[in-house]
């Protein structure tokens, strides 16, 4: 999870996090290379006493500065591309959960069990155990087996919401009477923090979204108790 002056983004916990934590790098590095041939040009053209008032056009240099920033938009539009068409895809999904968001709360429902759901509410302040983190916990976690492809369906009750978990790599959008959906895959156990990333009222900010990765066997276990709870 994010700590005080982090810089970067949070660990990967997911293949599509991993892709994008290297696109990220590979955009960053190409920025960087720009930024610094820029600046040497400016600082020599600055300091340079070597003038020549009799160039009026260069066809050499007309066609570097046309081909160089095409050649640089090619290397970034292809692995954004590839990365775009990634998060997209689903394909067979072993669970599908459908979050709905409300004011100020998440409902989850795994529509593959007759009768498994829950609300998810944020645990006040006072009542937070030692270890427990401060706007971010939630008394019902959202439990998904680890190395599953995970699908997740996306709605709101009455106004929009964003359903977001930075480590995993997912953020989409909870619009009421429209069900969006994306999916992901924990590739390791853990819990997994994240935020309503849309203005949605007075208490935004107060509606936490817990993810918890664990083996198969222990979700199965948590569901046949969830099931004989309900």
């Amino acid at each position: 999870m994010a700590h005080p002056s982090q810089l970067g983004f949070q660990d990967a916990a997911s293949p599509v996090m991993e892709e994008l934590l290297h696109f990220h790098d590979h955009a960053l590095m190409i920025v960087l290379l720009i930024s610094t041939l820029v600046l040497y040009i400016i600082v020599a053209m600055v300091s340079t006493k070597l003038t020549n008032k009799y160039i009026l056009d260069s066809q050499e240099i007309e066609i570097v500065w046309t081909v160089l920033p095409a050649v640089i938009l090619i290397l970034i539009a292809l692995p954004s591309l590839r990365i775009l068409y990634l998060m997209d895809e689903i394909n067979d999904p072993h669970l599908t959960i459908k979050a709905m968001g409300h004011q100020w709360y998440w409902s989850y429902e795994y529509t593959d069990y007759e009768d498994l759901g829950f609300d998810s509410y944020m645990v006040p302040t006072q009542d937070l155990t030692p270890g427990q983190f401060r706007l971010l916990e939630t008394d019902h976690r959202m439990v998904v087996p680890v190395e599953s492809p995970i699908r997740v369906l996306v709605s709101a009750e009455d106004v929009l919401h964003s359903w977001a978990v930075p480590s995993l790599g997912v953020k989409m959008d909870a619009s009421p009477g429209r069900l969006n959906q994306t999916a992901f895959i924990a590739s390791r156990p853990g819990v997994f923090y994240g935020q309503c990333s849309e203005i949605c009222g007075a208490n935004h900010s107060f509606m936490p979204i817990v993810v918890e990765a664990v083996p198969l066997e222990h979700f199965e276990k948590w569901s046949t108790m969830m099931l004989e709870d309900a």
